[in-house]
């Protein structure tokens, strides 16, 4: 393919190999320096690491390279730090030969998914705030119920009761160990709030 007949990008080559200017954050001026070019493949590098990180199903849907795709695959079947290691810097490489258009199909898949997980731990921490708030303060519980119309008021009365009386005494200075009503009362209230982010949605 003719690279001079393409529309051009904000970028430079590696190598004869395009690194996108976005993702390595070079002014547009001349050369790149040595230390900018070694920090461009720490960020390609890190890139990779991320890519391991995502479901399978995502990878396939970002239609990369066969090889590309292979290789990722590979790297998060290995169990051995050092040829994890390895691999990883291999993939990191692979990007390079990346379309830039590829390349930032590949960012913003990491985008949603890094969304979704800070999602998925601020709805973790709603449930634990409104576990303690419920445990202590009876009144706690009547705000709930306006905030979540939906839910089994009398099941959960029963399992506040039932898990103020969960956790055993302990020694002083030693932290309470909560047992299998603080538990579930814990995986209630997280799933009637799960429910009610995606109906807000």
């Amino acid at each position: 393919m003719d690279t001079m007949s393409r529309k051009p990008h904000k970028g430079y080559y590696v190598n004869g190999e395009f690194v996108l200017a976005a993702h390595s954050e070079l002014q547009e001026r001349g050369a790149p320096s040595r230390t900018e070019l070694k920090n461009a493949s720490e960020k390609l590098q890190k890139i990779g690491q991320q890519l391991l990180m995502l479901p399978e199903h995502l990878i396939t849907e970002l239609h990369l390279p066969e090889a590309l795709e292979e290789a990722i695959f590979d790297a998060k079947r290995m169990t051995k730090v050092g040829a994890r290691r390895r691999q990883t810097k291999l993939v990191g490489k692979m990007l390079r030969r990346l379309e830039p258009e590829a390349l930032e199909a590949v960012l913003g898949a990491l985008r949603v998914e890094h969304g979704q997980t800070a999602k998925k731990a601020k709805l973790l921490h709603q449930a634990e705030q409104w576990r303690d708030a419920l445990i202590a303060d009876d009144g706690m519980l009547e705000q709930w119920i306006a905030k979540f119309p939906g839910t089994d008021a009398q099941q959960l009365r029963s399992l506040i009761r039932q898990a103020r009386k969960d956790a055993p005494e302990t020694e002083p200075g030693r932290a309470k160990r909560h047992g299998r009503i603080y538990r579930q009362l814990f995986k209630t209230l997280h799933l009637q709030i799960c429910s009610s982010a995606e109906t807000s949605l």
